[in-house]
């Protein structure tokens, strides 16, 4: 068996996408422009899922907040526009990623954006990915 092809310089980067969202936003020259995503590593979803958890109702095992986890998932996959940068926040009179996110896009195109983001983490449909997150949270739960 030949390891080489998991050794890190030999692995491709994560799957990237370009999506226009839809046509508000607009460049110079009048032409949508793109949002840019870019998958993230399951260490780091590992980490955007730990600050998701809350208590559950009995206050004896904690839970996901699975739709917090999923606008912080569609955060940090957006790799253009800049997020975090304070212009933008500013402009939409929010602080943070999720919240300009909520702002700046309508219920469907945050959807679509959402899409993408599963998509682009390699979660080929949203049941895989609520299952995964299942998986994921029994695991860390039992750590």
């Amino acid at each position: 068996m030949d390891l080489s092809a998991f050794l890190k310089q030999h692995t491709l980067p994560p799957h990237e996408e370009s999506l226009v969202l839809s046509d508000r936003f607009l460049g110079p020259d009048g032409q949508p422009v793109a949002f840019r995503l870019s998958g993230i590593s399951e260490e780091e979803s590992a980490t955007l899922r730990q600050s998701c958890r809350r208590r559950s109702q009995d206050g004896l095992e904690p839970t996901l907040d699975r739709e917090r986890y999923l606008r912080k998932l569609a955060a940090a996959c957006v790799r253009f526009p800049d997020l975090r940068d304070a212009a933008l926040q500013q402009s939409w009179g929010v602080l943070g990623e999720e919240a300009l996110l909520g702002k700046m896009l309508t219920a469907g195109e945050f959807a679509r954006l959402l899409e993408a983001a599963q998509r682009v983490c390699g979660f080929s449909d949203p049941e895989a990915q609520k299952q995964a997150l299942k998986k994921a949270s029994a695991g860390e739960t039992a750590n």
